[in-house]
């Protein structure tokens, strides 16, 4: 220990006279956990700011982040966003998008989500960062980190926590453009493309050094607002094919990472239940502090579920609730700051029967 504080106070020192960006970030506590975050809108804080893409895929417009931020970050929702309480409950700052201009706390880790994307490259494609493209920039930014602090990158990455969403555009799109592909592959085909591209990205993570890793299981996607509101003409019901993929996805996952747990020395995981938690607040807005179940806060069209929130999209008119906390959905697809918040603290305390096996709060205590 003697030996570590002397080399950080001479990395420390050096800095009074070496003006080299990042220098005085040599030495990180050895409590230090970092935060990585890969996937689609749930997760974005704002990557897709900075791509070449349409504002279907885009929240930098009103009303979105209007009740934390009081202006619009990128993030889709009234406000934070569930990375944003994990990284408060972990002591972290707010983790940046990889691609905004200004990021370099690269200690903390790095956001690489972007709205709209799938773990299949063709989801979307050209119009959002890929999952396997996310994880292109993440080995860019490992070897940026590698030269900045030497040794400790390797100690910062098995540390970390690495917190993925992904695949509920995989299964969505075919349904908003009439695609023909369940016409080519079964369902549990279709499934089994979106987990092997997902198994893939974990054990290349895995490969750089990676060992705790966070998820989410798939939310029941026919009964939120968009699924309903395919649905229509159907009064409350829920869109079944869009769930039963949810189903589908949410066995394999399951199966899969147990297989990793196995498989891979060392590797540990915390799964959460998104499919029960949300399926709870949809059924029973009242008991968890809503009013509002079914419909979005901000959208139009049956259940709001008509994706205009902010009337940048092709649809131009949209309807905006009063107070976004009375409701679990902010918009189409997204939940409301108050939801976010619900989900992040069972994924972070929660019992094994809701997170597991273990819950983030174990991960990053695990040394």
């Amino acid at each position: 220990m003697g030996l570590r504080f002397y080399l950080c106070f001479l990395a420390l020192f050096s800095t009074l006279f070496i003006s080299t960006h990042g220098l005085g970030q040599l030495c990180l506590p050895e409590e230090h956990v970092a935060l990585f975050i890969f996937g689609d809108s749930l997760f974005d804080a704002g990557n897709n700011n900075y791509i070449n893409t349409i504002s279907d895929y885009q929240a930098n417009y009103e009303p979105y982040g209007e009740n934390f931020f009081k202006y619009s970050t990128g993030r889709f929702s009234d406000g934070r966003i569930i990375p944003d309480f994990i990284a408060e409950f972990a002591k972290l700052p707010f983790i940046t998008p990889y691609l905004h201009p200004g990021y370099h706390q690269y200690t903390d880790g790095a956001n690489f989500a972007s709205a709209g994307a799938g773990a299949l490259a063709e989801t979307r494609q050209g119009m959002v960062i890929d999952l396997k493209t996310q994880l292109s920039y993440f080995k860019n930014f490992e070897r940026l980190l590698s030269k900045k602090l030497d040794a400790e990158a390797k100690s910062l990455l098995s540390r970390a926590v690495y917190l993925i969403n992904i695949g509920s555009n995989d299964y969505i799109v075919p349904f908003t453009r009439n695609s023909s592909i369940f016409q080519s592959y079964s369902q549990k085909q279709y499934v089994d493309m979106v987990i092997g591209n997902l198994t893939f990205v974990i054990k290349e993570i895995y490969k750089e050094g990676g060992r705790k890793f966070g998820f989410l299981n798939m939310a029941p996607l026919g009964c939120l607002p968009l699924g309903r509101a395919l649905n229509s003409g159907k009064t409350n019901e829920c869109k079944h094919e869009l769930t039963d993929l949810a189903k589908l996805h949410n066995k394999a996952l399951s199966e899969v990472l147990q297989n990793l747990e196995n498989e891979l020395n060392g590797f540990r995981y915390s799964i959460a239940d998104t499919y029960t938690i949300l399926s709870e607040r949809i059924n029973n807005p009242l008991k968890y502090g809503f009013k509002e179940g079914y419909i979005a806060c901000c959208g139009i069209g049956p259940y709001k579920g008509i994706n205009s929130c902010g009337g940048k999209r092709s649809v131009k008119e949209y309807e905006l609730c009063e107070n976004a906390s009375k409701y679990v959905f902010f918009d189409t697809v997204h939940p409301s700051e108050k939801a976010n918040q619900q989900f992040a603290e069972l994924m972070w305390s929660g019992t094994p029967n809701v997170t597991g096996p273990y819950n983030l709060k174990a991960l990053f205590e695990h040394k």
